[in-house]
């Protein structure tokens, strides 16, 4: 087979490569997978050599070639499509190839195998079964890294519209339905803490990034690898990533169950969900504006009709809720890929690696403008918010706690048929004095607690006395 004098692959990766394009979009699209298998050849290449199965020189010309890819510019090298049959054991030779030829190429001044093979040498010890599920582990610490950075921005700003709204009284709501009063601002603490609970279950997940199966080989027997090569390997990946990498107690669970990325696609999709939840209500709240709930103004960003002037639409949160709609596409994708993994190894990496990095990206990179362009720059309608308070039926609640449930049906079928406000209906039925009625119904008093109870319980004595 012939091959340009310009690649740095070799023939199996171009065999694979002309008999899959099914995507179009390359694995190296997510690099982080390349950048740990890199990692990996490089440890490899300094355990065989410690161990004394690799010729020095060779393993020091191998370092030296992962050192160039780790470094950048090698990407058009990495051509394979995401996309691929036999548990990307193309993209494991595609590293040894390449690795092999710029390898050589130092030793030697051209490209070959003469001195630098990608089985023999490179591949010493391993098979693409223990590469590549160590390399994708590995790949997930970054980019949990990076989606955890942006929540923490997005929490941030979610607690600085907490205490910006905390004063602003507004009309809960359960099943669309009007109910008593809370304040904007409580309202957005549920949404921050929300963001905040899934932080640490996030980096909680970190951990299991750096429990690896080199050293199993083929199956899980670590046939092919010498001794202390295992050992040896950990020690030195450890130093080149600064992470604390460990083997996983039991290789051929390693190797059968990649539940380990089910968890975190399940982790992630959460995430995903919830936000978008929160975007949805910021879609129902900021509807209107003369005929929605109109209780904030988003952030103008572009016309939204080509028909109808004036009409703005909410992009920012429609475009989280795609996110989230892609990200739990992708988790029923990972999960199946789990389950229908076989015996001794699981052969889908490709769905998963595709749909997780998939995943993380959109998320990742739509979160800021999230943040930026939407929370950050969200408006109360402090006027329609306190009309919408005292509207509501629900404040018959206050004569519920008080004189019961039956009391305070009364009350507010009477608001409702007569088109009055609950506070108008407890005076004209003489429940109330002018007083009470100002103070107990004022929706202010009833988003505290401890204030409501207290106000309560007075008004309770107050009846009993008279």
């Amino acid at each position: 087979m012939e091959l340009p004098d310009s690649v740095y692959y070799g023939i199996q990766t171009e065999r694979v490569r002309q008999l899959s394009n099914v995507s179009g979009i390359p694995v190296i699209t997510y690099p982080q997978l390349h950048d740990r298998l890199a990692h990996i050849k490089k440890a490899a290449a300094k355990a065989n050599k410690a161990v004394g199965a690799l010729d020095g020189e060779v393993a020091d010309a191998i370092c030296v070639a992962a050192d160039k890819v780790l470094a950048g510019g090698w990407e058009d090298q990495f051509p394979l499509d995401m996309y691929q049959g036999g548990g990307y054991t193309c993209v494991n030779m595609n590293m040894n190839e390449v690795l092999a030829h710029i390898a050589n190429e130092n030793l030697t001044g051209h490209k070959g195998y003469d001195r630098v093979h990608p089985n023999t040498h490179v591949n010493m010890g391993q098979s693409t079964n223990d590469t590549i599920p160590s390399a994708m582990k590995l790949a997930v610490a970054p980019v949990i890294d990076a989606l955890v950075v942006e929540l923490e921005k997005l929490h941030r700003e979610l607690k600085k519209k907490q205490a910006e709204f905390a004063d602003v009284v507004k009309v809960g709501r359960t099943c669309l339905q009007d109910a008593v009063p809370m304040t904007l601002g409580q309202e957005f603490s549920g949404y921050a803490r929300f963001v905040e609970r899934q932080i640490p279950v996030l980096k909680g997940l970190r951990a299991g990034c750096f429990e690896l199966i080199i050293g199993a080989s083929a199956i899980g027997t670590g046939i092919g690898s010498f001794p202390g090569y295992a050992e040896a390997f950990y020690r030195y990946l450890a130093e080149d990533i600064g992470e604390p990498v460990r083997a996983d107690e039991n290789f051929f669970d390693g190797m059968q169950n990649d539940d380990f990325y089910v968890a975190v696609s399940a982790a992630v999709k959460l995430v995903a969900s919830g936000i978008s939840k929160i975007a949805k209500d910021f879609r129902l709240l900021s509807s209107g504006p003369r005929a929605g709930f109109g209780e904030i103004t988003l952030p103008s960003l572009s016309p939204g009709s080509s028909i109808m002037p004036g009409k703005i639409n909410p992009i920012m949160p429609e475009l989280m809720s795609q996110v989230a709609q892609q990200v739990c596409g992708n988790d029923v994708a990972i999960s199946m890929a789990f389950e229908q993994g076989e015996l001794e190894i699981n052969v889908w990496a490709p769905t998963v690696y595709k749909s997780l990095f998939e995943s993380f990206s959109l998320l990742t990179k739509a979160l800021p403008e999230f943040t930026t362009r939407c929370v950050a720059g969200i408006v109360a309608n402090r006027a329609a918010c306190d009309a919408h308070a005292r509207a509501t039926l629900a404040l018959s609640t206050v004569v519920s706690a008080v004189l019961g449930y039956e009391e305070g049906v009364r009350v507010s079928k009477y608001a409702h048929e007569h088109g009055v406000s609950v506070k108008d209906a407890v005076l004209r039925l003489g429940i109330m004095n002018e007083a009470d009625a100002v103070s107990l119904l004022d929706p202010l008093l009833l988003t505290d607690t401890a204030k409501m109870t207290r106000a309560l319980s007075d008004w309770r004595k107050k009846r009993v006395t008279k």
